[in-house]
């Protein structure tokens, strides 16, 4: 039986490169006091294993798809089970991937030429860094990349570290190299389905709905089961179709298999429990998932935001203070000072928010582009001037997003420029995404520009949507609507549609005396036939246009 790896199972970090490893990253934040390494067999199905291994760590796929070994084989060791998770596109877990690294690490020490477990390790770094929030492994991910990309070149078959380098673009949120990186790949190589969830990402990113939908669609084609299930979940969620959404999850639910995959998909139905304004289900599958997986921390951050949601609010502080520790992104610190904000400790507040530009700077360090939730801070928080620039600068490198765009809009109405902001809100809450702080951000815009009416009709759709989707922003919608008042008498609800107009009367035609008959007049000749039209038809007149297609151009150019 192999050995397990001397490390604890819940600790964040993966074991140190060998001193002697010449691409060895120095150690840095998170990861300056390494754990003991493991102690791990190498084999030589490594370089078999490799070029699988690459491209399928980082697809993004939610389920393993049954080996059809006996029962009664031995239990496999870790590096098994890491290497078995993702040949058939599984997440592995933590510990897993742990000793997969470890093991990787060894082997190229001793194989510096083999570019598929370059590829392998890169990956593997990638997704220990996405995972557990630490970006220091982004540098050692693209230095094994890079490594192996020497070793062979992608335009020699080495598309698996291409698709490292587009899922760390996607990780560093640098989705316009992503982009090309995946392309590239796609070009060579249209059906590895290995590719196109790195592409889905990057055209998320890029608020490119088009074309996440068809890399969607023919992920779904190329690989069947729980990956495309839980793809289409996504789809379906970022378009609104919450019914669609949620018996999607609850099949990619149904259909998993291990732990990770499990609790992953677990997560997402949370999250959508969540969205919809039922927090205690959300509770429920956030625990669910925890069960399942005690290292799915992002099911301990969405457990936080459900507890606050209930007014548990001890239960919500002391969640959000363990995830903060275990995962610390920054979109978490960020949420735990606002809850602190709105139960008036302000104290803590203000060392929350240090803390958050703490991982903001380490974040910057490492390459990773953390605009947005730095925006985010600025505009209720700090300087709303500092988020516009921030915002005005994701929307030029084409990061078009409805995150984004609700993001621009808000900042601008809190620097004063709310006619500006509201073409960004109405582009966010447009997309038809059920988000509730896009609309209440929408809401309170058309407040300020006295567009009463609109103002209303989305405040009210956010409390309908999530009546306590944020601490500190759910009790101001209710104030900002109960200062709207309700609506006038005769209002919409009231409204009958108007009666069809009269039809115009005919023009009196003025009588004329009758003329005298006259003898034997000869009848005029008719008039000659008007000209044959051309064989070019006139440009059609703006001002009717005759077709849909000008329509629809001449609606598009309407504000």
């Amino acid at each position: 039986m192999d050995v397990m790896p001397q490390q604890d199972p819940e600790s964040r970090r993966p074991p140190e490169p060998s001193p002697h490893d010449p691409y060895a990253m120095p150690a840095e934040g998170a990861t300056a006091v390494p754990p003991p390494p493991p102690t791990l067999r190498t084999t030589l199905r490594r370089a078999a294993f490799g070029a699988v291994a690459a491209g399928v760590l980082l697809a993004g796929a939610l389920v393993a798809v049954p080996d059809g070994k006996d029962d009664r084989a031995k239990e496999p060791g870790p590096v098994e089970r890491a290497e078995a998770a993702a040949t058939a596109g599984s997440p592995a877990s933590l510990s897993d991937l742990t000793a997969l690294i470890g093991d990787r690490q060894q082997w190229v020490e001793a194989h510096p030429e083999d570019a598929p477990s370059w590829a392998t390790l890169g990956s593997a770094y990638v997704e220990w860094g996405r995972r557990s929030a630490d970006a220091a492994y982004f540098g050692r991910a693209e230095e094994a990349l890079k490594r192996s990309l020497a070793e062979r070149p992608g335009e020699r078959g080495n598309g698996e570290a291409w698709v490292g380098m587009a899922a760390l673009a996607n990780a560093r949120q640098d989705f316009l190299a992503a982009k090309r990186w995946g392309e590239t790949v796609r070009k060579q190589d249209p059906k590895a389905w290995r590719v196109y969830p790195v592409l889905i990402d990057a055209y998320t990113g890029l608020g490119d709905r088009k074309a996440a939908t068809e890399a969607t669609e023919k992920f779904g084609e190329l690989r069947k089961g729980v990956p495309a299930l839980a793809r289409t979940a996504d789809l379906y969620r970022g378009q609104g179709w919450r019914e669609d959404a949620l018996a999607t999850a609850r099949e990619a639910v149904d259909r998993a298999t291990t732990p990770a995959e499990k609790a992953e998909a677990l997560h997402r139905l949370g999250e959508l429990a969540w969205e919809r304004g039922e927090p205690e289900e959300a509770v429920a599958h956030f625990d669910a998932a925890l069960r399942t997986d005690s290292g799915h921390h992002a099911s301990l951050a969405g457990k936080a935001r459900a507890l606050a949601a209930l007014e548990r609010t001890d239960e919500a502080v002391a969640a959000y203070q363990s995830v903060v520790t275990k995962l610390p992104r920054p979109a978490y610190a960020l949420e735990l000072g606002e809850l602190y904000a709105s139960l008036d400790l302000d104290g803590d507040a203000r060392s929350q928010y240090d803390k958050l530009g703490e991982l903001l700077e380490q974040a910057k360090a490492a390459g990773v582009d953390e605009s947005l939730i730095r925006a985010r801070y600025e505009s209720d928080h700090g300087d709303p001037a500092v988020a516009v620039e921030l915002l005005r600068g994701q929307w030029r490198k084409q990061h078009r997003n409805p995150a984004v765009a609700d993001a621009l809009g808000w900042a601008l109405h809190r620097a004063g420029e709310s006619e500006e902001g509201l073409k960004y809100a109405r582009q966010a809450v447009d997309t038809g995404v059920r988000n509730a702080s896009y609309a209440y951000h929408l809401g309170v815009i058309e407040e300020r520009l006295a567009q009463y009416g609109p103002a209303r009709r989305h405040l009210e759709e956010a409390l309908r949507t999530n009546p306590a989707f944020s601490p500190l922003d759910a009790p101001k919608a209710r104030e900002a609507l109960e200062s709207l008042g309700e609506p006038p008498s005769g209002g919409p609800e009231d409204m009958q549609p108007p009666p069809p107009p009269p039809p115009a009367p005919e023009p009196k035609r003025e009588s004329k005396p009758e003329p005298k008959p006259e003898p034997k007049r000869e009848s005029p000749k008719p008039e000659a036939p008007a000209p044959a039209p051309s064989k070019t038809a006139p440009a059609p007149s703006k001002a009717a246009p005759s077709s849909p297609a000008a329509v629809e151009a001449d609606a598009s150019k309407s504000p």
